[in-house]
């Protein structure tokens, strides 16, 4: 039921919400209030009742219990997958949501002419953040891809500026530089928002408060889904530690109440213990969640090199090639990350040193016992709908029995009968789960991987990350995710302003040293034209000569930062490399001189059980030293990690949040 609200403190209020499919509980008693200019970020494992609650709010469906209320005229605008479009062109559409803005009909954008360029110069200033081309806003939106008709409906959205702005999953058809834009503009959003996003970096920069969906219920804090999920884990620790502190005690009263209950004498302390315990609530033991968990299977290699790509050049069509001369070698512990804007040749690129298509001209060679596995978006479409999905992990490993197809099932979340469920009847991201179980079944020392989040939950996206963090051989992957660039990168292939170049450095350093080329030509695009450099949501405020300087000077300090990070950081894993070195290679002295002493004493040479002996001891005393050092520059080195990532994360740094 959606009622409307006489106070206006709290834009919305879910109140006692129950729902329910069958016997699947989504809601259970579930509140919370949203109260004026909050961005809340909706939190909960797949299947827990995200998009099922923006139903609830749109009035789409109807709870089974409980109400939602909102102020009476109050809008809610929501991301809808449903494409229909009324206009002729790209920007026609997009301005169709100023009207619905302004309340005018769809004919109606104004007389005035000096209105009409004001309206359009919003529209396209929305249309371009979200990576339209000038020469895209003349065409029908029925031309454009999937991916952009999505777009244009979100753009539509924006301009719109409803009440309440519900966003399911907005970066799903967005590229990294489309990403940060609208993150940029979210935070600037006047109204209420709530976001649906996989992507904790993007959610946790644009909201003021998270609301975890947990275990039917929901939790709402002001802060970052860090603070939530470590809240939950706290209260959870102490609930558990309270039901076996209570368990023992319910234990020990009724072993009292058997051993005393025939004795006439105790009778009433038994009586009033038989109270206490009937009265006494028991507490159950928590369910254990499931979440993703796995280990890629590593097959050993010793080569320097895994593979090199040697003046690649590709295109569609010979006239407009996707990049040319692109050469890359790949180290046994790489780390390198594919980024940039949509329809550059991401995918394509990763599909060549694949193997699974040729380039126009250069080379993709391997080492001799480099194992590829590859994981790519299109490789859903090569699942058997027929196969279950057991049969199709057991298709990886057929050298190996159905117990361990078993295992890895429940390590991508196919436990019990739900490994034997046909691969028709999956959604979209359990075949992208599929094809993780599909990919670590099989030994490798080269990962390459295509948006290998995409269908995941943030717990199961701080899963993969910390398998790709453990796994031994190297990793290739395209990415738009800035969480994991900043967990895993150290290496970037970026492609941007029309080529593709290989920078050797983090993803904060790319930031700091060189950006986006589509985001500073927007400032440069914007500065000193009056009237041209107003942000479409903020009223008609323009930001001057100040702002521009400070931002100069906030992005000098980064830089400064950042390379003080990778000097004190970098000298540090020095340090511990060159201890570890030492190390070795005293272990393998203390080895030799062990077997010389034995010979040296099976022959009774004094001299040479002397020498053996001094330098066996002096040996293990400067193991023992250099272990020492190793642990106290090891403690340095993550405590200056931390220092660094706080000192980033801080006014001034790259990840500092806009507040309301």
């Amino acid at each position: 039921m959606r009622r409307f609200l006489t106070v206006k403190y709290w834009m919305l209020q879910a109140n006692g919400i129950v729902k329910a499919y069958g016997r699947h509980v989504l809601f259970d008693g579930a509140s919370f209030k949203l109260a004026p200019g909050e961005r809340a970020g909706l939190a909960g494992r797949n299947g827990s009742g995200k998009t099922t609650l923006f139903r609830l709010i749109l009035g789409d469906e109807l709870p089974d219990q409980g109400s939602i209320s909102v102020p009476r005229g109050y809008r809610a605008g929501h991301l809808s997958q449903h494409i229909h479009f009324s206009a002729g062109t790209v920007l026609d559409e997009a301005m169709l949501g100023l009207t619905a803005k302004n309340g005018l009909p769809p004919d109606d954008f104004s007389s005035e002419d000096s209105t009409l360029e004001s309206e359009a110069y919003k529209a396209k200033v929305v249309l371009t953040g979200l990576g339209f081309q000038p020469e895209d806003f003349s065409r029908h939106p029925l031309e454009l891809s999937g991916g952009f008709q999505v777009r244009l409906n979100l753009a539509k959205l924006l301009l719109e500026g409803p009440d309440l702005l519900l966003l399911d999953e907005p970066t799903n058809y967005l590229d990294i530089v489309s990403s940060r834009w609208l993150a940029q503009f979210l935070r600037r959003w006047k109204g209420e928002l709530m976001l649906i996003t996989h992507d904790r970096d993007f959610m946790d920069s644009v909201t003021t408060h998270t609301i975890g969906i947990h275990r039917a219920k929901t939790r709402k804090i002001a802060g970052s889904t860090h603070k939530l999920y470590e809240q939950i884990l706290a209260e959870e620790e102490i609930y558990e530690r309270t039901r076996a502190n209570e368990e023992k005690r319910r234990r020990d009263l009724e072993e009292f109440i058997n051993r005393f209950r025939a004795q006439a004498t105790r009778a009433s302390a038994v009586q009033s213990k038989i109270k206490g315990l009937q009265k006494k609530e028991k507490l159950q033991k928590l369910s254990k969640e499931r979440g993703l968990e796995f280990e890629f299977n590593y097959a050993p290699h010793e080569s320097k090199w895994l593979m090199r790509a040697e003046d690649l050049s590709f295109g569609y069509s010979p006239s407009s090639p996707l990049f040319e001369g692109f050469s890359l070698s790949v180290g046994r512990n790489d780390r390198i990350a594919v980024i940039g804007r949509n329809g550059q040749g991401k995918t394509t690129l990763l599909k060549l040193m694949a193997g699974e298509m040729e380039p126009s001209r250069g080379s993709v060679g391997y080492s001799s016992k480099t194992a590829l596995a590859h994981f790519g978006q299109t490789n859903v479409s090569r699942l058997s709908p027929s196969m279950t999905v057991e049969e199709e992990i057991m298709s990886s490993m057929p050298d190996q029995g159905r117990g361990a197809a078993r295992n890895i099932c429940g390590a991508v979340l196919f436990g019990g009968d739900d490994a034997l469920k046909k691969i028709a009847v999956l959604s979209g991201g359990e075949k992208s789960r599929v094809l993780l179980g599909k990919l670590i079944a099989q030994p490798a020392n080269l990962l390459l991987l295509d948006e290998p989040t995409n269908h995941l939950d943030m717990e199961s996206i701080d899963a993969l990350v910390e398998a790709m963090e453990a796994f031994e051989g190297a990793v290739i992957m395209v990415t738009h995710s800035e969480m994991v660039l900043r967990a895993l990168a150290t290496r970037l292939v970026v492609f941007d302003g029309g080529q593709v170049r290989v920078f050797e450095g983090t993803y904060e350093e790319f930031l700091a040293r060189v950006g986006w080329s589509g985001e500073d030509a927007a400032a440069k695009k914007n500065s000193g034209r009056p009237g041209k450099n107003k942000d479409p949501n903020d009223g008609g405020r323009t930001s001057g000569g100040r702002g521009k300087e400070k931002e100069k000077e906030t992005r000098r300090a980064r830089a400064e930062l950042v390379a003080e990070r990778s000097r004190v950081l970098g000298g540090l894993q020095s340090r511990i490399r060159e201890a570890e070195e030492n190390i070795i290679g005293l272990e393998e002295q203390v080895e030799s001189d062990s077997l010389g002493l034995i010979s040296a004493s099976a022959k009774g040479d004094g001299e040479e059980i002397k020498r053996l002996s001094r330098s066996l001891s002096e040996a293990k005393g400067k193991i023992e030293r250099l272990f020492e050092d190793l642990a106290a520059a090891t403690a340095e080195l993550e405590a200056r990690r931390l220092e660094f990532e706080a000192r980033l994360a801080g006014p001034g740094g790259s990840g500092s949040r806009a507040e309301n």
